[in-house]
């Protein structure tokens, strides 16, 4: 099913919406505390690549989390693939998609308050690839800048659940953008186990230095 609109298509809560339409509360509490997760996945010319596969791991984040979205893997699927089918009239000019799927625990009621929406919020939402902003890296690859600042160890919260907490990275980026404004962050585990740069393994290193 497609659905013209100038503005991309959202499922909110059990509503298609346009996503300028999707509002959730200063209360949540993945607001407040970052207490949600998320997982993302590609598309290749209009279709979704390993969606499943995506969902399996999302679901054992939620699990890892205790939260329940109230919605099955299976309906995650269908909703993120209707997602893709409504914002098709979109997807020539963007080119290709970025699909998100994402679980807040929602909003602590307030003494007897009711909140407007109780339970887990949940997202499906698209966003465009940034392949022409990050052409240059494709092309040239990145310098990748060792910060001072180091993973969370893995024993205080697991590194395979994607959550939206991600201050810990925003810090070590925002430290080496000081040096470098086109430099990306790899931040290290204790004992320079290993690095993840900004959250993401999409490019080749052309140098890599310590701050």
């Amino acid at each position: 099913m497609t659905q013209p609109t100038h503005s991309r298509i959202a499922w909110f809560n059990g509503e298609y919406l346009p996503e300028n339409q999707v509002l959730i509360s200063f209360r949540d509490r993945s607001w407040k505390y970052g207490d949600g997760c998320f997982d993302m996945t590609r598309t290749f010319n209009g279709r979704a690549f390993r969606l499943k596969e995506h969902m399996d791991r999302f679901y054992r984040t939620l699990r890892y989390l205790r939260i329940d979205p109230g919605i099955s893997a299976r309906e995650m699927i269908e909703i993120s693939e209707q997602i893709v089918a409504r914002n098709e009239p979109l997807r020539a000019k963007a080119g290709d998609w970025w699909i998100g799927q994402r679980v807040s625990r929602g909003v602590d009621p307030i003494d007897d308050e009711v909140p407007a929406h109780a339970g887990p919020n949940v997202v499906v939402e698209c966003t465009p690839l940034p392949l022409k902003a990050r052409a240059r890296q494709f092309r040239d690859g990145l310098d990748v800048w060792t910060p001072a600042q180091r993973r969370i160890a893995p024993d205080m919260l697991s590194p395979r659940a994607k959550t939206h907490n991600y201050l810990n990275m925003i810090v070590a980026e925002q430290s080496v953008k000081a040096h470098d404004p086109d430099g990306w962050a790899g931040t290290a585990r204790r004992k320079w186990k290993s690095r993840r740069g900004n959250g993401k393994l999409h490019f080749y290193c052309s140098r890599l230095q310590a701050l």
